[in-house]
């Protein structure tokens, strides 16, 4: 008994079958391609675990010595209207 009920002989026969329909460079191409997408992938979820350690930071907050803090500045705007000759 093989992988989920498949014998080794089905296994051979469906191999030589996709050997012959692709041909060994197209399969050696193929493997390279898969084998670089996983290398990506691995390479991303690595670097997101390395970000999720990073503590975040924290947004910038005013200073308790700067002069602006606590202070309201009320002001009122008006149009000027001005006739260009």
């Amino acid at each position: 008994m093989g992988f989920g009920g498949i014998s080794i002989w089905q296994l051979l026969i469906v191999l030589v079958i996709v050997l012959l329909l692709f041909g060994s460079k197209k399969l050696r191409g193929l493997g390279s391609d898969l084998g670089s997408a996983v290398k990506g992938f691995r390479g991303a979820m690595s670097d997101a675990e390395k970000d999720e350690d990073k503590p975040k930071e924290e947004p910038a907050r005013l200073d308790k010595t700067d002069a602006t803090e606590g202070r309201v500045i009320d002001s009122e705007a008006s149009k000027h209207d001005e006739k260009k000759v």
